[in-house]
């Protein structure tokens, strides 16, 4: 079975539509199609909703295989609001939908009740902290597959403990954004849901 695709190249839209790649890059410089630049190399990426939306504008046909895609949902933990937020811009970039949980209790309770594919994850919260909330995701049945991205300030120590109780990655704070896109697009891409 083949991943859902939720980010799209340039090259993938050319596929989809039968033009040439030039003309692609064409609608995203005129802004006729929305897209956004990766930092560093400046590859183009489209989300799929935008793409979708392109395509009824134009009153293109949606491929078959787009149809029904629905965007990935990751739980952002993490109790600096400006923090959250500026992880939540992040993943909207990286075509995921997002929740923020501002401590480890209500992290539990929404993991419960939403069963997103992925966390990003502070280690340091008052009261039921990042681990408990790390060892509480690998213990629950039915999460035990979630993809957990520790995003922490604590020393490499503490770190590596996260590693060692089921965390898939670890970031260290203040941490590079388009090192956090490639994240959520490996993880998310190297599954099949």
């Amino acid at each position: 079975m083949k991943p859902k695709v939720h980010v799209l190249t340039t090259g993938e839209i050319a596929s989809y539509c039968g033009v040439n790649l030039r003309t692609v890059i064409r609608w995203l410089d005129s802004e006729k199609l929305k897209g956004y630049k990766l930092p560093g190399r400046g590859n183009n990426r489209i989300l799929t909703a935008d793409f979708i939306d392109f395509l009824n504008q134009n009153r293109m046909p949606i491929p078959s295989s787009l149809a029904k895609v629905e965007d990935p949902l990751v739980l952002i933990v993490d109790d600096e609001a400006a923090m959250a937020k500026s992880i939540k811009r992040i993943a909207h970039k990286a075509g995921v939908r997002s929740l923020i949980a501002v401590d480890g209790f209500q992290a539990g309770l929404m993991l419960s009740m939403h069963k997103p594919q992925m966390i990003t994850l502070d280690l340091s919260m008052s009261g039921f902290n990042g681990f408990d909330v790390l060892k509480f995701a690998r213990d629950q049945e039915g999460l035990q597959g979630i993809k957990i991205i520790v995003i922490s300030a604590l020393g490499q120590n503490k770190l590596d403990e996260a590693l060692a109780l089921g965390a898939d990655r670890v970031l260290s704070k203040p941490f590079d954004a388009s090192e956090l896109i490639t994240e959520f697009e490996s993880l998310f891409l190297s599954n099949v849901f």
